[in-house]
């Protein structure tokens, strides 16, 4: 059995620890509020501009478009495929960077030309350390996610596409469903598909009269890259929602597994408390008894 000092050592590190715990999970708590209040902030914009689009290819269906789906019938043989994934820049928290990093890798091996985007400290270890090739990294994105910073990812991914250089754009990032369930997802940002903005009137409504200027292709060349933006922005913002919270209950099973040692190491404590007076008083009364037997 270890000694009473041995075992309030272990108690003093594991108080310290727990401290810790507590602390950090604390500070993921009040930055995960923040983030999903800004999310709240700029989705009626990004909604607007989803309305919009979806107005223009009601009244312009056979509008052709470089950013969506129908604008080349012709494929290619060999597609180059970019995978943008969302890590984080720390640990501690759970499977958050395992789930999105093993997807990343599957989707990778599938894809005939695949180009790697990677957000967030952990992912560029990761990768690095199997020597996969990065074709961009993206520093300390995650941690504070802005629109400024989603806004200059968009650009290079949206000037690259139009170059040719990219025939798909796919995003990798983790949604918080709720306080307890986390999805990793993986969405195609580019082409757009346009099947999912062709919302349907009822049956008697009839449509708007609307005037575009100078065409509207111009006007969709303009509110797509702010769409896309709006999109990288909110899997930004999910991701590092996403990564406090899982960060949250990481720090909440640790801070349970630390009281649970320190229930049972106090226990321990005790007994050998207990064991050291019984030592003690058997001493005591062995060399009562010795003296007795001399006189």
């Amino acid at each position: 059995m270890a000694s009473t000092k041995e075992i309030k050592d272990r108690m003093k590190s594991i108080n310290d620890t727990l401290k810790i715990t507590n602390a950090m999970y604390m500070i993921s708590s009040s930055k995960l509020k923040k983030a999903r209040k800004r999310l709240e902030d700029t989705e009626p914009y990004f909604f607007s501009l989803q309305g919009t689009m979806e107005r223009i290819l009601r009244h312009v269906p056979d509008i052709k478009n470089i950013y969506f789906d129908n604008y080349n019938d012709l494929r290619p043989e060999v597609k180059t495929v970019a995978y943008v994934v969302v890590t984080a820049d720390k640990g501690l928290a759970g499977a958050y960077n395992h789930n999105v990093l093993k997807q990343a890798e599957e989707l990778m091996k599938e894809a005939d030309e695949p180009r790697l985007y990677v957000l967030g400290e952990l992912g560029r270890h990761y990768f690095e350390k199997r020597n996969i090739h990065i074709d961009q990294q993206f520093h300390y994105t995650v941690q504070n996610p802005s629109l400024s910073r989603a806004r200059r990812i968009t650009e290079q991914l949206l000037d690259e596409y139009a170059q040719g250089k990219l025939d798909e754009v796919y995003m990798i990032y983790t949604r918080m469903d709720n306080a307890v369930t986390e999805t990793t997802v993986t969405q195609k940002i580019l082409p757009l598909e346009r099947g999912k903005f062709d919302m349907k009137l009822p049956a008697g409504v009839t449509l708007e009269n609307m005037n575009f200027s100078p065409s509207p292709e111009a006007v969709m060349d303009t509110i797509v890259p702010n769409y896309v933006t709006g999109f990288v922005y909110g899997a930004l913002v999910e991701s590092f929602a996403s990564e406090q919270n899982a960060r949250m209950m990481a720090m909440e099973t640790a801070t349970k597994s630390a009281k649970n040692m320190l229930h049972d190491l106090d226990i321990l404590y005790n007994r050998a408390r207990q064991a050291a007076i019984t030592q003690e008083i058997t001493e005591v009364i062995a060399g009562a008894k010795a003296q007795k037997n001399k006189k």
